[in-house]
């Protein structure tokens, strides 16, 4: 499949980020959201990251649609926590099951190495086993798993805890 990564922006992205993220909300348990998200939303998300220096990697089609994209930010918002990061990565309806998913976690690895993080996380609802595999694939190892701690689709719903541990910092300070 033929793709161009992007740095995403609000001007050009974020509809097409709202509309995957609905989806996402309305049809799965990806989000643990209820209600869709409005397109007022996204300029604060898109702001939050722009002011923490956190990327938004999107990958567009040939012909510009946005596909797939992926982002992280703060684990906790804890000094102590500063080197660790909690990523999200999703998948336009259309175009799972392409291998895109690989290419954006791949592209957030790098990108935490390049910021100097440490340990890259991902929070994935336990009943996805696709999304569990991609991240072992990828060297994310299970380190938890929070018992019905949601509740959507009439159903308690288990999160767990993947985390890859990157050798960067090479200097890491409590500065």
């Amino acid at each position: 499949m033929e793709y161009n990564v992007v740095n995403c922006t609000y001007e050009k992205h974020a509809q097409s980020i709202l509309d995957i993220f609905n989806d996402a909300i309305e049809t799965s348990t990806a989000l643990y959201d209820y209600e869709k998200r409005s397109i007022e939303s996204m300029v604060g998300w898109f702001e939050a990251k722009r002011n923490n220096g956190y990327p938004v990697i999107g990958l567009e089609s040939a012909n510009g649609e946005l596909i797939a994209f992926a982002s992280y930010g703060a684990f906790r918002n804890w000094p102590a926590y500063k080197y660790s990061i909690e990523h999200s990565i999703y998948v336009h309806k259309d175009f799972r099951g392409k291998g895109l998913g690989h290419i954006l976690l791949e592209l957030i690895i790098n990108s935490a190495k390049e910021n100097n993080y440490h340990v890259v996380i991902g929070g994935i609802d336990a009943d996805n086993l696709g999304s569990i595999a991609l991240h072992e694939k990828h060297g994310f190892h299970h380190a938890g798993t929070l018992t019905e701690v949601g509740y959507k689709f009439g159903r308690w719903l288990n999160l767990s805890f993947y985390q890859l541990v990157l050798d960067t910092p090479e200097t890491p300070t409590e500065k």
